[in-house]
């Protein structure tokens, strides 16, 4: 089993999309298919796609405690560069980029909310 895509909940589609598009340009990730004020669906380098949109249950969009997805960079730099232009569009840190030697050698990370509230990593795995 691989995984395909994620959805993420928004509040408010517009000012999300202003911070993943910030933050998918450094990992070429473009927008490939969105709904007017209801969802946006980025694709992936590796074939999967994320969804940013508003709760199908029509309920408010609350960040999952424990939910994490990691987007894999192809550089410290573009770790770097997407956690910067994150926090230049409403996201907020959560973990400076840097070395993680809690998750090996060659982990290098960083951690972001975004203007809804959840939580991401991009990271880069650095050669052996």
């Amino acid at each position: 089993m691989s995984l395909n895509y994620i959805m993420v909940g928004s509040n408010d589609i517009a000012r999300s999309r202003k911070f993943y598009d910030a933050v998918f340009a450094h990992l070429k990730a473009p927008v490939v298919f969105r709904v007017e004020n209801a969802a946006i669906c980025y694709a992936m380098p590796d074939g999967g796609r994320v969804w940013i949109s508003r709760p199908y249950n029509r309920e408010p969009a609350v960040p999952g405690n424990g939910s994490m997805p990691g987007f894999l960079c192809a550089s410290e730099a573009a770790v770097n560069a997407a956690h910067a232009a994150g926090l230049k569009n409403g996201g907020t840190s959560e973990g400076d980029p840097g070395p993680r030697p809690l998750y090996g050698p060659e982990f290098y990370g960083a951690y972001l909310r975004d203007p809804d509230g959840n939580k991401m990593s991009v990271f880069f795995n650095r050669p052996k």
